[in-house]
């Protein structure tokens, strides 16, 4: 008898050790699906933010070149300063449109060095860089959470858990190529 008891009692161990992880792997896996969904709308938020400084500096580079201003503004609007953006596509999306209007919107300030000159348009300006570095804080911050939550998706035990209750792997926000073409040439500069 104390065989069998011995026997149905590791049993009964081993099963609430199986729940217990059940539990507690599909509450971190809940939570990091949170943390994605929130990093998301953080960016999405400062995404709109910045599309609103740059549609200010449009607005004051207007004062100096009416129709190209104007042009750019009205672009700004109609495709969608304020879309929602809650997928990583949709993010890169909105961040190449962003970066598509910053380079026609500098094309237009070289053309009036007094515009570059303005007190206005420099605070503008400097209100637009502060929304790109918070965006480039969040995408940190998404990136990070979706590398933690796909380690646990793909990663075994936890794997198993997540197949079962349906969570997927995180999609990166990719780097931003036209940033990168603004970084110094390294090589280039230690040649010399």
């Amino acid at each position: 008898m104390t065989g069998i008891g011995l026997f149905f009692g590791v049993i009964v161990a081993i099963a609430i050790i199986v729940i217990l992880y059940f539990i507690s792997t599909q509450r971190s896996l809940v939570s990091l699906d949170e943390m994605c969904k929130n990093s998301l709308s953080q960016i999405e938020v400062q995404l709109n933010s910045r599309f609103d400084a740059v549609v200010a500096l449009a607005k004051t580079a207007a004062q100096y070149a009416k129709h190209e201003s104007e042009t750019i503004i009205q672009t700004i609007e109609a495709r969608g300063g304020h879309t929602s953006a809650a997928t990583p596509a949709g993010i890169n999306a909105q961040s190449d449109l962003l970066s598509q209007m910053m380079a026609r919107l500098n094309v237009v300030v070289e053309q009036y060095p007094e515009l570059k000159a303005s007190d206005l348009y420099a605070k503008a300006q400097d209100g637009q860089r502060q929304y790109e570095e918070n965006v480039r804080i969040s995408r940190m911050v998404y990136n990070d959470t979706a590398t933690k939550m796909n380690r646990m998706v793909r990663q075994w035990p936890s794997s198993i858990v997540a197949s079962m209750l349906h969570f997927d792997v995180k999609e990166y926000l990719k780097v931003d190529n036209e940033k990168k073409k603004d970084y110094p040439d390294l090589d280039e500069a230690f040649k010399k």
